[in-house]
Order: structure tokens, then sequence, then C-alpha cells
């Protein structure tokens, strides 16, 4: 099939740069020798999961745990879930996974830790956690490495669980007397620190510095390399999505409307909302429901209603949570389409 018998809006991934991206963060992290934990909440596709495992992924990371039913599905077998999890429906979701596959889950409190213990001792299994330390974003985690010593003394004395170690993100370089002065007080205790999981896209490095064993990075499947800040940063080069869609109105000779709107791009700021690989002086400056709103008036083409372009969405892990299939292709050429199996899954 050719792109151009897609109907549209569709949500289409070029593989030549995806294969790229992933060989490239896989290669980068053993250079520096930082083993790679892939997170798949940016694109969540079981298939491209796989690919990153096939690539050198050593298992893969997924924020929430109905992300990981979906990898377990499809027969992934290592995961860590770097959240809370709190609540009884969630913990017996737990421990059906935890006897299907190998599952990593972080707490940063005693209350979250006794959940976790109670649900395994009664459903009979034992569930490898680590604490989360808060080395500076100001999100989940516990804050000082007294803290993090006092948590991790009580979860070792709980049945049901196995304690493994820490985790934090983002990793960066002041984050190291942190992480040191913690994974001392452990040793001295004899608390064992198995893993000490590190995590951000561009942040492999600092990882490796601060002592981590492994690195989470997952956006550089999408977006490359390097974080995206600004939709001039979209390139057709790293970034791997692009949302087929067709002109459906020239209203005025400045103003276009495409197919696309608020339901099929992720309206994130800053504007203009994605980056059009045919006519990069196009923007798009605002958007309705169903209607993407273009500004053409530094444009010398001509559009005609009908047209279609390939538009690179400013946020492409959020655009791509609102579709429920992507489409694969290289060059012109439809090679696959996958289900986005992860899409919504958000308890």
């Amino acid at each position: 099939m050719h792109i151009n018998d897609l109907d549209t809006p569709t949500l289409i991934a070029d593989l030549d740069v995806l294969e790229r991206n992933i060989s490239g963060m896989a290669n980068h992290c053993s250079e520096i020798g930082i083993p790679l934990r892939a997170h798949t909440k940016t694109h969540k596709v079981p298939e491209i999961a796989k690919l990153q495992v096939d690539a050198g992924s050593q298992g893969i990371t997924c924020q929430k745990l109905g992300e990981a039913e979906v990898m377990v599905d499809a027969g992934i077998d290592d995961i860590l879930i770097p959240y809370n999890i709190v609540g009884k429906h969630k913990l017996q979701r737990l421990t059906d996974l935890v006897k299907r596959a190998k599952i990593i889950v972080a707490l940063d409190s005693e209350e979250t830790a006794k959940g976790i213990s109670h649900q395994a001792t009664a459903d009979g299994c034992v569930i490898p956690v680590i604490v989360e330390l808060d080395t500076g974003s100001r999100r989940c985690g516990v804050g000082s490495p007294q803290d993090a010593h006092r948590l991790a003394q009580k979860v070792v004395e709980m049945q049901g669980v196995d304690f493994q170690g820490v985790m934090t993100y983002p990793s960066n370089v002041n984050a190291k007397p942190f992480i040191s002065e913690t994974v001392d007080l452990f040793r001295k205790d004899g608390i064992p620190v198995n893993i000490i999981s590190g995590g951000g896209t561009g942040s492999e490095a600092a990882s490796k510095e601060i002592g981590c064993t492994e690195t989470r990075s997952g956006s550089y499947v999408y977006e490359g390399m390097t974080r995206i800040g600004n939709s001039e940063m979209l390139s057709h080069e790293r970034c791997v999505l692009r949302v087929l869609v067709t002109v459906v109105s020239t209203p005025t000779p400045d103003r276009i409307i495409i197919d696309g709107g608020q339901k099929t791009f992720a309206s994130y700021p800053p504007t203009p909302y994605g980056h059009i690989i045919e006519h990069p002086d196009a923007k798009i400056y605002g958007m309705s429901v169903e209607h993407g709103h273009v500004d053409v008036s530094e444009c010398s083409h001509r559009f005609r209603v009908g047209e279609r372009l390939s538009v690179i969405p400013l946020h492409q892990g959020m655009t791509s949570n609102l579709h429920d299939e992507l489409v694969g292709v290289r060059g012109h050429t439809v090679e696959t389409k996958w289900q986005i199996a992860g899409r919504g899954k958000v308890k």
C-alpha cells in the first residue's frame, strides 16, 4: 500500500528513523558502559518494545500497571514499574502480573510498602521493590538518605517483598552525594543494593557517573537522542512520527484548515503545534476539536482542498496516546500496522 492510499488523519512512523533511534541509544549506552532499561511510555507499542529489547535493552520500563499488563500479554517478561502502586484493586492486578513475569516496583512510603506486602503475602508471591529517591525532581521520592534508610529498614522486615535497591529521576551529577550516602547507609546496615536505577533521555552518562546500575530512557525512540525543546527542533531526520492530514478548507489566502485538531494532536505548548514537512513556513497556530488552523501567509505555495500534508507533532508521545493504530512506513510504502495497545492505560 502507498501512503496516499491511507485515510486521514492517520498516525505514521518512519521506520528508518525509528530503527536508527533504537540502535543509536543501544550503542550509546554500550559505549559508556551503562545497561539500558528502555522506557515504553512514549510509544506504548509492544512491537516497538520488542525491537528495543532485541537491540540490547535489559527488559523495559512501564509507567503504569496497565501498560505493564499489555507488555506481559505480548510476551515481554522483565519490567520495572517506577510508580507507587496503591489500592487493593491495583495490588491484586500486580500480584497476578508477578506470577507471569519478572516485575519490579518502586515505592516511597511505608504505607505503599505495607499494601504491597499484605497483598503479596495473601496471594502467595514475593515482589521485588526499590525505594525512589527525590534527588531534585520534586515529584515522588523520599527526601534524604536518612529517610531512605529508615524506609528500607522497615521494608526489608516485611513479608512478601524483596528489597533490591533504589531509583531516581532524572539522573544528574548533583545527585551523586545523595545516592552515595544512601548506598553507604544501606550497606553498613546489611541492606542489599542490587539496583540503582537512573532515568531520563539524555542523562545516560550522568547515570553512569552517579553509580547507577541501569538507565531508563524512553523519549529517544520518537525524538532521537536530544530532547525536544521547541518546534524548531522538529526534524524529519530525528523525529519518527508524522500525522498525515488533508486540507479540508482554504477560507482565505493566508489560512487553511486541516482535518486534525485537538483530538488528533496533543495541543501541547508552545505553538506552532507541529512542523509541516512539505511547507516549513506554514504554522499550526491553533486548534479546535476536529480542525487544525494553519497560518500560510509566509508560504508561496497555493494550497488547495484535498491536498495532503505530513505533520511532525510537537509532543509525539502525547499525540500517539490519542490514536489506536500506528502505521509503519518506509519511504512512501506502508510496511506494517501496529496497535498502540498501551494507549489510555492510565490505571
